[in-house]
C-alpha cells in the first residue's frame, strides 16, 4: 500500500543537523526551543505493548517506553532492520485529548499509523496496562488533570532527531529528520497548532479542535467541555488567537467530526481565516471522540495515515484522497470535504 512517491506540495521543512535551534511562540510569548547540545544517552525500552494486532500497514508496530524520553511513550514498527539508507521513518509528534498526559485513548490509532513506517512520539508515558494519567516530569506535565505542554511536542522533535545522529542509538540512520509531522486532538490540536510555526515542521494535522472563536478565555470548546484553569480552559491549553494561524508555514489538515462535534464551529473558522497556506478540512458526523476506539482507529487513522503517506513520503495514491476537483475522501459515504493551495 501506498509504494510509489511524488513530491508533496514542494513545501518541506528542513532539520539536516542534530542540533537545531527553533524560534517558537509558546503561551503568547517567544521562547526558544533548542535541541540537547550533547546526544542522550540511549534509552533501554520497557513495558512493550502490541496493540491489537499491529496495524494495517506494512511494518507490524509495537508500543513502547524508552529511559531516554520517559515522558512519552513510542509507537513504532517493532522490526527496524526494514528502515536504514533507502528507507526511513518520518518523525510524528502527538498531543493527546484533554491535554492528557497519556496517549491510551488513542492507542489504536496511533499504532495504525506507525505500522504504514511512520516514528510516533506520543505525549505521556507508557501506563501500566494500558491506564490513563500517571506522572510526567517536573515541569513537563503531571497525572491527566494537571495538562502537559506544547513543549512536550518539541521535546519528542529534538528526541527523535538526536537518535537518528546518536551511533548507538537503536534509530540510527533510520529517521527522516527533514519529514516532521505535528498532530493533536482536541486540546492536543491546539498545542499542535502552537508548535506549528517550527521552521522544521512539514505538516500539521488538527483532529477535532480549532482555536476558540472567542479567543482565551472564551467559550469552552476545542476540547474544553468543563470550566478549570486559563478561563474556561483546561490546565496545559494554549491561550491562542486566530493571528497564530498566520504562523502556518506548510500543509495543514483540520480532521472535524461534524456538527456534533464541539470544536467543529472553532475548527471550521480555522479553515476559513487560514490564508496563502495549504489547507485541507474534512468532516465526518462521529461527534469529538472521532473513531479512535474503533478497530484500527477507524476513519480517523484512515485519513491520517494517508494525509502522513502524501505529505512526507510522497504517496501519489494517498494524495487522491486530498487532490482534485472531487477529492477522494470527499467521495467516501458520509464525508463533505474542502481545499484551498492544494491541486
Amino acid at each position: 500500500m501506498f509504494k510509489s512517491r511524488i513530491f508533496a506540495l514542494g513545501i518541506a521543512a528542513s532539520a539536516g543537523a542534530a542540533v537545531v535551534t527553533a524560534t517558537v511562540a509558546l503561551g503568547g510569548g517567544s521562547a526558544p526551543a533548542t535541541a540537547p547540545a550533547t546526544l542522550p544517552a540511549v534509552g533501554s525500552e520497557s513495558g512493550q505493548r502490541t496493540i491489537e494486532d499491529g496495524g494495517t500497514g506494512p511494518y507490524k508496530a509495537i508500543a513502547v517506553s524508552d529511559s531516554s524520553i520517559p515522558t512519552h511513550t513510542i509507537y513504532r514498527p517493532g522490526d527496524l532492520t526494514a528502515f536504514g539508507e533507502r528507507t526511513k521513518l518520518p518523525i510524528l509528534a502527538w498531543g493527546n485529548g484533554a491535554c492528557a498526559n497519556s496517549s491510551t485513548e488513542h492507542e489504536k490509532y496511533l499504532s495504525e499509523i506507525a505500522s504504514h513506517g511512520f516514528l510516533v512520539v506520543a505525549v505521556g508515558p507508557v501506563q501500566a496496562g494500558g491506564g490513563r494519567g500517571g506522572r510526567g516530569m517536573p515541569g513537563r506535565g503531571g497525572g491527566m488533570g494537571s495538562g502537559t505542554t506544547s513543549a512536550q511536542l518539541l521535546d519528542a522533535i529534538n528526541w527523535a532527531i538526536a537518535q537518528d545522529k546518536n551511533p548507538d542509538s537503536r534509530y540510527h540512520n533510520k529517521i527522516d529528520t527533514s519529514k516532521i509531522g505535528v498532530f493533536g486532538h482536541s486540546c492536543g490540536g491546539l498545542q499542535a497548532i502552537e508548535v506549528s510555526s517550527d521552521p522544521r515542521i512539514s505538516t500539521t494535522i488538527v483532529v477535532d479542535s480549532g482555536i476558540l472563536n472567542g479567543g482565551p478565555g472564551g467559550a469552552p470548546a476545542g476540547g474544553a467541555p468543563a470550566p478549570g484553569v486559563r478561563g474556561g480552559a483546561l490546565a496545559g491549553m494554549p491561550p491562542l488567537t486566530k493571528d497564530y494561524l498566520t504562523k502556518f508555514h506548510a500543509p495543514v489538515f483540520y480532521l472535524l467530526g461534524g456538527d456534533a462535534d464541539i470544536a467543529h464551529d472553532n475548527g471550521m473558522d480555522d479553515f476559513k481565516h487560514i490564508d496563502k497556506n495549504p489547507a485541507f478540512v474534512a468532516n465526518k458526523g462521529v461527534g469529538h471522540g472521532g473513531t479512535f476506539a474503533q478497530a484500527h482507529g477507524g476513519d480517523w487513522a484512515m485519513a491520517s495515515a494517508a494525509w502522513f503517506e502524501w505529505q512526507l513520503k510522497g504517496d501519489p495514491e494517498a494524495a487522491k484522497l486530498f487532490t482534485g476537483d472531487t477529492p477522494g475522501l470527499g467521495k467516501k459515504d458520509g464525508w463533505t470535504v474542502d481545499k484551498k493551495y492544494i491541486p
